[in-house]
């Protein structure tokens, strides 16, 4: 009888093709992921009142610890997507009310505010609680400073726009998992700089890293480079 009862049980399961058919793999969650990010950055393009890179970039890092550990099959995107913003906006001080912040959203609105604030905690809970994030643009901020008062480069502030433009491009890379902020920034500087046809490589070696950086200027500037 047992036996007869798991015979049948096994004729019911669905074939593995059709399983396979069913659930998404590795890549298709991969590019699900990365069209929402599109979605995510656009939506804090056009958000009102205008928001600072602050929040964008925390919000990016959000949704990509998220799904590190879940999957989009059980969580959908869209969802989390308006969360992470709106847990951004809280933690980097960007004062919005949830219905300001939903106001910037299309359709249902009380239906967005509840699953903002349904998945908030939720969110919290997976990141688990390390909510502070070290953006890059403070470095940033602090290398033009000190290339301004420490090396023969005219005008740095050239390279802000270039600068701010790729490291708000890095956001759709897994760059800010891997690397820290300030070597993302320092990347940032030296592709902008190369762009303008300008040289920062005696800064990096003679100022940044001190006598020593000459001997280990071969690795370094490939290092930085390649991020």
């Amino acid at each position: 009888m047992k036996n007869a009862r798991t015979k049948k049980r096994i004729q019911l399961m669905p074939p593995e093709e059709e399983i396979e058919q069913t659930f998404l793999d590795a890549a298709e969650e991969k590019l699900l992921l990365r069209q929402h990010e599109s979605h995510l950055k656009d939506f804090c393009r056009r958000f009102s009142p205008p928001m600072p890179r602050s929040v964008l970039g925390t919000a990016f890092h959000y949704f990509k610890r998220f799904y590190i550990h879940n999957s989009v099959m059980d969580y959908h995107p869209k969802e989390i997507l308006v969360t992470c913003v709106y847990l951004a906006c809280k933690v980097e001080e960007f004062n919005v009310s949830i219905a300001q912040f939903v106001s910037n959203i299309r359709g249902d609105r009380e239906k967005a505010s509840n699953i903002i604030l349904n998945n908030e905690l939720l969110l919290m809970q997976q990141l688990n609680y390390n909510l502070t994030i070290h953006n890059p643009f403070r470095p940033m901020e602090g290398l033009l400073i000190d290339i301004k008062t420490r090396s023969s480069l005219k005008d740095p502030e050239r390279l802000r726009c270039s600068v701010e433009e790729l490291l708000e491009r890095t956001f759709q890379t897994d760059a800010c998992l891997l690397y820290a902020p300030s070597q993302i920034a320092l990347a940032a500087i030296l592709h902008s700089a190369s762009r303008l046809q300008e040289n920062l490589d005696s800064y990096v070696t003679g100022t940044l890293f001190g006598q020593h950086g000459a001997d280990k200027l071969p690795n370094l500037i490939e290092c930085v480079r390649s991020k």
